[in-house]
């Protein structure tokens, strides 16, 4: 597969189709995007008709919030493409409609949020061999871990991974039914429900809110948050809603790319090698029991983590 000569393909273009992607001359590729988020939408499909690739584009209005599910019509279309890229304003890849396309055999890349300067620098430019093998190891080490710890200022988060598989999101979705985001690098989990208890401080950056105006002090009582106390508490409360599922400690992720920069968009923001970050929401996607119609992100960006007892996150070094 090769575009013209006399064409020059945008690098990103490339890296996404052909590296991430590996997409084939013969395969229906479809780009859903939104009004938001239109731009980035519109130059990667350019980028595949450039490659010659078999590419439509979808634009709808944006869904609302993280993890609420796009409208059917679109839903089916992802399941009936061989490669979907989702570059929407709000999160896609905690929904139904991402999980059903997989099961069809959809290979997809998420993009919540994206802008276009992300696509010509930072996290996106990242040796994606060297962010496989160090998310590979990663995940591994949360799949065997049974307990997992978060210091952050000061205080403690407890929580149960025991019996729960961690998901590698390496940048290569080369299999049927495989995807991630885009730009990535990071291994995540889904934590026992009702086993978080303790106090998590955020210090980074909030899905949708974007960097935190100080730090933001959650209180997590048997697996649900029940307290927020900081300058975006209310913030994160009125995105959150009220369901009581709503506050569900869905995800601990760790940042596997050592190119990404935390500026306030949590997509790149949560691959930021060294950082965690603890989701709130849905997680039925990936291998919990709850979901709330809603997932969101927040990330630390130097909290000490343990896994049964051992430091493998320190200082913001991965200690593996």
């Amino acid at each position: 597969m090769s575009a013209a000569k006399d064409v020059k393909v945008p690098q990103c273009a490339r890296i996404v189709f052909l590296e991430c992607m590996n997409v084939k001359p013969d395969e229906r590729v479809l780009i859903v995007t939104d009004t938001e988020t239109r731009a980035v939408g519109e130059t990667l499909f350019g980028g595949a008709l450039q490659l010659g690739l078999n590419a439509s584009l979808l634009v709808m209005l944006p869904t609302g919030t993280p993890g609420a599910e796009p409208p059917a019509h679109v839903a089916a279309a992802m399941k009936n493409s061989d490669v979907v890229l989702c570059p929407t304003l709000h999160s896609l890849t905690h929904t139904r409609a991402r999980k059903e396309a997989c099961s069809a055999g959809a290979r997809i890349a998420t993009m919540p949020a994206i802008v276009p300067q992300m696509l010509d620098g930072g996290a996106l430019t990242a040796d994606y061999r060297e962010i496989a093998r160090l998310s590979d190891a990663v995940a591994e080490k949360l799949s065997d871990a049974q307990q997992a710890t978060i210091v952050s200022a000061g205080c403690t988060l407890e929580m149960s991974l025991g019996g729960r598989n961690a998901i590698s999101s390496n940048g290569s979705y080369h299999t049927p039914g495989s995807g991630g985001n885009l730009p990535t690098g990071e291994a995540y989990i889904a934590p026992v429900e009702g086993t978080a208890n303790g106090v998590l401080v955020v210090d980074g950056s909030i899905a949708g809110i974007g960097t935190v105006e100080g730090p933001l002090e959650i209180t997590i009582e048997d697996g649900y948050a029940v307290r927020f106390k900081g300058a975006d508490a209310e913030r994160l409360q009125n995105a959150l809603g009220p369901l009581r599922a709503a506050g569900n400690v869905a995800e601990l992720g760790i940042g596997t790319n050592n190119r990404a920069r935390l500026w306030g968009n949590v997509l790149e923001d949560e691959k930021v090698y060294g950082t965690v970050h603890v989701a709130f929401g849905s997680n039925a996607t990936f291998g919990g029991t709850v979901d709330a119609g809603v997932h969101i992100d927040c990330v630390l960006t130097s909290p000490l983590l343990r896994l049964d007892g051992r430091t493998v996150i320190q200082d913001g070094r991965l200690l593996l």
